[in-house]
């Protein structure tokens, strides 16, 4: 396992594809892990002419874990708002952008395309305006443009999202049955969810590093981070974002939104897609992932496969 220390950070990579082709850089999500970007999606994109990294940002997986910083709670986060003032918070969604690039640093690489999903979709975003000058192009995957007047979250999903699992060292089913019954609320319904792959990869990621309390720093990076609408409105680069007609997790209006951010940014709405990438929407996504990439016109019609 490759690690890139910046700053006292470790962070763990892997890389598919030749190092002589254009760099892809992949960004998880919330308490995400690199894997969640699964092994056939990388090769097909390295198929495709990309040299493909993908990591583990910090408080995940296999990369340095902050345990001794705080932890702020939703209710923490809450009050200060309430109250008016910016919540205390271990580090910046800009710090963990800063660790992409400072990534890339690491790997010699001038520029890359950066791709995120979810919470690594606003990651690619503050990567793509604060450093223009290391984005080939940006693609943004079931994220959002922080705009607090969209349609928010569902309560029951809300709740789902909010409940802490149990701990796995004493009830490891407890913990499998609670990460499946969530995944499968927020899964789409152009796909059979795949339960037996599901606990596969909680188990994997339960072994590389759980952390509840790194998903709760990142979580309170990105609530801070604010409406990013304007520095959208300055990204020059090839865009594409990407939503899930069924994402109840973050809803489609969110990504609507960031394209209408962005100028010139393509916007590819998927039917039966939630939030999640399951195989059935390889194809579709790694071919509009690789037509902005290399400013080609978009052949897909935002249909499921």
């Amino acid at each position: 396992m490759p690690l890139a220390t910046i700053d006292g950070i470790h962070l763990a990579f892997d890389s598919f594809g030749n190092e002589r082709d254009e760099a892809l850089l992949l960004i998880s999500g919330a308490g995400a892990q690199r894997i969640r970007w699964s092994d056939p999606f990388c090769e097909a994109l390295a198929g495709r002419g990309f040299r493909v990294i993908r990591f583990d940002n910090r408080d995940a997986g296999e990369s340095t874990h902050l345990t001794h910083c705080a932890t702020p709670t939703i209710a923490d986060l809450r009050a200060a708002f309430m109250a008016g003032r910016q919540p205390e918070i271990p580090y910046s969604l800009i710090d963990m952008a800063n660790d992409a690039v400072a990534l890339l640093d690491v790997l010699s690489i001038e520029r890359a395309h950066i791709v995120g999903r979810s919470m690594g979709g606003a990651i690619a975003q503050v990567v793509a305006y604060e450093h223009a000058d290391r984005v080939l192009s940006l693609t943004s995957i079931m994220s959002s443009s922080g705009n607090p007047s969209l349609p928010q979250t569902p309560p029951d999903v809300m709740a789902m999202m909010a409940s802490p699992a149990p701990d796995p060292t004493r009830d490891l089913e407890g913990f499998l049955k609670h990460g499946i019954a969530f995944a499968r609320r927020i899964a789409g319904s152009g796909y059979v969810f795949d339960e037996r792959a599901y606990r596969a990869l909680l188990l994997e990621e339960l072994n590389r590093g759980f952390d509840p309390g790194g998903t709760g720093r990142q979580i309170a990076a990105l609530a801070t981070n604010g409406d990013r609408r304007l520095q959208l409105r300055s990204i020059q680069v090839p865009t594409l974002v990407v939503h899930g007609k069924d994402d109840p997790l973050i809803l489609p209006a969110c990504g609507e939104d960031t394209a209408a951010s962005i100028e010139g940014a393509r916007l590819l709405l998927i039917d039966g897609m939630g939030h999640d990438i399951p195989p059935v929407f390889h194809d579709v996504l790694i071919e509009a992932i690789t037509r902005t990439a290399h400013r080609e016109p978009a052949n897909y019609n935002q249909k499921r496969p």
